[in-house]
């Protein structure tokens, strides 16, 4: 059994805690609000991920002791990066320190900036904009922590996810295409090219990814570089708003890109002046190469109509 703390209290550290705890081991989930999504399954704590020491005492405290913290914060603004992520990156990584623990990152692939063809863990990092060096930054600094001594560092990256857990407000195709068309309604895209291939995570296969390594040795050859998610092919926004309609019985989802000059005029808006930085990832094909974890761990990403048919039906249990 391994005693783990999950700091982040978002859809991915719900799961991912879920997933710990349904494999045998001990949670302490850490968030703001310290709220207890699961009472019957794992401790909370109310802390500020700012504050390695009271971090580690949390942790300490709620288990006794701490195998590996799991970073799956989310800035509650995603325009204030530049400002929020590096203390909180650095209060996470101070507790790893204190606690002699593992930290295991979840990010994204932001830190590769603008690219053509498949990514792969292999390639150089060139972020583009705030949020890429941000993310890019704050891996460079774990893996040196990690190479001179301290604490065993290993980075989860996932593309853009989806998934019924995703609340409203984090996933763009949640948002704007999957649940407009389970509305009824038509699906009004920001950004993008409707019909470019784009990977797209599902987030239970995050979990089990994550879940995955705080099972391994943080001595051993799967930690002290990036993992990406396995995922899915890749599949346009068009197509996934006709594969929710058919799943809904509907002929077909209407998807349109919001016109040019309302994007622009809606310039006046921080959030959409920070959706610039990202814009390159929807404007052209976006592609995901998760070979080298599937054939490290041994699985495959869940079949995408299975993905999405899951997605679907828990969104619209009980309607």
């Amino acid at each position: 059994m391994k005693y783990v703390g999950v700091v982040g209290a978002g859809a991915i550290g719900r799961l991912t805690a879920a997933e710990l705890v349904r494999r045998g081991h001990r949670v302490t989930m850490i968030s703001r609000s310290g709220h207890q999504a699961s009472p019957d399954q794992w401790g909370a704590w109310a802390v500020d991920a700012r504050n390695g020491h009271e971090l580690a005492r949390a942790l300490k405290r709620d288990m006794g002791l701490c195998d590996v913290v799991v970073n799956a914060v989310n800035p509650v603004s995603y325009t204030r990066w530049e400002r929020d992520w590096p203390p909180m990156a650095q209060g996470i990584a101070d507790a790893c320190a204190t606690l002699g623990a593992g930290h295991l990152m979840v990010g994204n692939l932001y830190g590769y900036g603008s690219v053509s063809g498949s990514i792969a863990e292999t390639r150089q990092m060139d972020p583009y904009g705030v949020k890429g060096r941000v993310r890019a930054r704050m891996w460079v600094d774990a893996l040196r922590d990690h190479r001179a001594g301290g604490a065993p560092a290993v980075e989860v990256r996932a593309s853009d996810y989806f998934g019924a857990a995703a609340r409203p407000g984090v996933s763009l195709l949640m948002d704007y295409v999957i649940r407009p068309v389970l509305r009824g309604t038509t699906a009004w895209v920001p950004v993008g090219d409707l019909d470019a291939e784009h990977s797209w995570t599902y987030l239970p296969d995050i979990a089990r990814l994550v879940a995955d390594l705080v099972e391994s040795d943080t001595g051993g050859h799967r930690w002290g570089r990036a993992w990406h998610v396995p995922t899915s092919a890749p599949r346009a926004m068009r197509a996934v708003a006709q594969d929710t309609a058919r799943l809904m019985g509907e002929r077909a989802g209407v998807v349109r890109r919001v016109p040019r000059a309302i994007m622009a005029a809606a310039r006046i808006h921080p959030l959409v002046r920070a959706l610039d930085e990202t814009r390159h990832q929807f404007e052209s094909p976006w592609m995901l190469d998760s070979t080298a974890a599937q054939v490290e761990f041994g699985w495959s990403p869940t079949p995408w109509e299975e993905a999405l048919g899951r997605t679907v039906r828990e969104l619209t249990a009980g309607q």
